[in-house]
């Protein structure tokens, strides 16, 4: 399609122009007299502006000279480009209206931009010709707008822009499509990514870009809202000039992301400050700065070793040259496109890369499970809870009971939570709890826990502080009175949570180092799997145990 469109256009630039003057000027006289339209009338003393005209009656004559016209080029049509309301005259000889002109008190209708008129075949020889046109401008006098004519095949002057349109229109489909898809990818997914709505926003804007440039031959727009349209078309060009190097700063993790998109939204601004009413200008400059900051932003990238950077490149050079040498109506958004082509690519990446660390997730989730679960059923620590069970069993058999009920429910509480991500702290408390019922009779040490200001609302991986309270039973010595005091304490920072678990009791020579235990592995390995990189965990000794801190972040 765009090969297509590209093609339409070079025919258009390399094709033999009908009129031999290529850019005719108008002059002007305010007033009116219908023999200002005869071919040969002497207009030399007319101006060459049109100033001002308020809301009267003024006419505009334009000599054509036109080249020897192919019978494949008949019937020939006349195509202007002008404000207003007014009738056009070839030499002489009324060919039509556009809009209508203030009569008898009546206000003036206005006409539509651009408009087309069939030339009588009888009309049509080599030589000079004068386009004369009655015109008022009365709803925009101020709008000093030249006129623009071009002469071709009448039918064809009539279908090519609809021929246009229909690429334009499957090419704004394919982008509300996109658009659709991706909002609703945003929605039902659970880790709501910002790149996946700014990429369905930017499909969105696109479209309605389209659809805004071409909307003139959907709907009949009077002169006098021909602005509107230009000015909307100007803030989707801005948005989209926003959007796309913010796109680019999340897929290629850009460091100075903020600095650089404050710097675009000022030089956007003020551009459209200065060159306000230049709405074809302002968008092109609007381009220009979102490239050169997507420029910047992808080099970046490369120097980075960031994956499709060279693609990205590859897109924005191609998208230069296609503004550079494309008729501007079809180089936005041929250039445009090729960009969103990219960013889709990226996005392709980006979706292979995060379907990988989401394998790779639910492998260490497995492990982590089988660890959990291995962490209550190894062979040690059964022999040594059951050996101590039978003792309990002979000697007292109600506190024999009791054992077996704190064992059962601490296998109950693992069971449940084993094949969880996130548990309630509440969960994570009674496992503790039970667990040191049943290390009380193993051991015969007397357990002391205490808790503090403890959030039952909140989740935590299961078995972290299960971990904590294994490694202070298995590294400590009991104080005078046999005792080992354990103490939770949860605290609301401004970075975050914080769980500090301490241990009071005397430290065995072996916990000098404790920073590459298994427990500590899993601590880590369960904080990752929750929140990524957004915890801290620190552990060490003091002068009454140990201590350890676990940080969940904002």
């Amino acid at each position: 399609m765009h090969k297509l469109i590209f093609l339409l256009t070079l025919l258009n630039l390399l094709a033999t122009p009908i009129i031999r003057n290529e850019d005719p000027v108008p002059v002007y006289q305010l007033g009116d007299d219908l023999s200002w339209a005869s071919k040969d009338y002497n207009d030399k003393d007319w101006s060459d502006t049109k100033g001002n005209t308020s809301d009267k009656i003024f006419w505009s004559r334009t000599r054509l000279d036109l080249r020897p016209v192919e019978n494949k080029l008949m019937p020939l049509g006349l195509q202007i480009d002008s404000f207003g309301a007014f009738e056009v005259y070839w030499d002489g000889i009324l060919i039509g209206r556009n809009g209508e002109l203030s009569k008898n008190g009546h206000p003036e209708k206005p006409g539509t931009e651009c408009s087309y008129y069939r030339i009588p075949d009888h009309l049509i020889s080599p030589g000079l010709h004068t386009v004369a046109m009655r015109s008022s401008q009365a709803l925009h006098p101020e709008v000093q707008r030249s006129i623009g004519f071009t002469l071709n095949n009448y039918n064809t002057l009539l279908t090519r822009p609809l021929i246009t349109m229909s690429y334009m229109n499957l090419m704004a489909g394919a982008f509300l499509i996109a658009a659709v898809y991706y909002f609703f990818l945003y929605l039902n997914s659970k880790r709501r990514q910002k790149d996946i709505l700014i990429f369905g926003t930017i499909c969105l804007l696109f479209f309605s870009l389209l659809i805004m440039e071409y909307l003139k031959f959907h709907v009949v727009i009077p002169y006098s809202e021909f602005f509107i349209r230009l000015e909307i078309i100007g803030w989707l060009t801005f948005a989209n000039a926003l959007l796309v190097p913010w796109y680019f700063i999340i897929q290629f993790n850009f460091r100075k992301g903020k600095w650089l998109m404050g710097a675009l939204l000022l030089a956007l601004l003020f551009l459209y400050w200065w060159n306000y009413g230049h709405y074809d200008l302002t968008a092109r400059l609007y381009s220009l700065a979102m490239l050169i900051a997507a420029f910047i932003v992808v080099l970046n990238g490369i120097i980075q070793k960031e994956k499709g950077g060279f693609i990205a490149l590859a897109a924005l050079l191609a998208s230069a040259l296609v503004n550079k040498f494309v008729v501007y109506d079809f180089g936005l958004f041929i250039s445009f496109t090729i960009i969103v082509l990219s960013m889709l690519y990226l996005h392709s990446i980006r979706t292979s890369v995060i379907e990988a660390e989401h394998q790779n997730a639910v492998l260490l989730s497995s492990r982590l499970q089988l660890e959990l679960l291995k962490k209550n059923i190894q062979p040690h620590f059964l022999r040594n809870t059951l050996t101590s069970m039978m003792d309990w069993v002979e000697e007292s058999p109600k506190e024999g009971a009791r054992f077996i009920q704190a064992l059962a429910a601490e296998f109950d509480i693992m069971n449940d939570i084993s094949e969880q991500t996130l548990i309630p702290v509440t969960k994570e408390l009674e496992l503790c709890r039970q667990h040191l019922s049943v290390m009380g009779f193993r051991k015969e040490i007397n357990y002391i826990w205490e808790q503090n200001g403890i959030d039952e609302t909140q989740l935590i991986p299961p078995a972290v502080i299960h971990t904590l309270l294994e490694n202070g039973v298995t590294h400590s010595e009991p104080l005078s009175g046999n005792t080992i005091h354990f103490i939770l304490q949860y605290s609301l920072l401004k970075e975050g949570h914080q769980y500090a678990f301490e241990t009071i009791a005397k430290n065995r020579q072996i916990m000098t180092d404790r920073t590459g235990g298994n427990g500590f592995k899993y601590i880590k390995a369960r904080l990752t799997e929750s929140y990524g990189q957004n915890w801290t965990f620190e552990s060490g000794s003091t002068e009454n145990g140990w201590i350890s801190t676990i940080q969940i972040l904002k």
